[in-house]
């Protein structure tokens, strides 16, 4: 999975997986989380979002439990 360099204060990368709708964030702090059943939509609204922390906060944080 190829991870995407973003710019944020809390995230390193971003890689999605569109056949098995698998979301990975790799955060600043060194750990890379999977997130599943992840609409292709909440990947791209977070890779379009200004605030990537506020997006994942707001639509991804506590939900899409693998």
């Amino acid at each position: 999975m190829d991870m995407i360099p973003v710019s944020s204060s809390a995230m390193m990368a971003v890689g999605y997986d569109s056949q098995t709708q698998q979301l990975f964030i790799k955060f600043k702090q060194g750990h890379t989380y999977t997130f599943c059943r992840v609409p292709q939509t909440i990947y791209e609204g977070l890779m379009s979002s200004s605030s990537k922390g506020g997006y994942y906060s707001n639509h991804i944080e506590g939900r899409y439990h693998c």
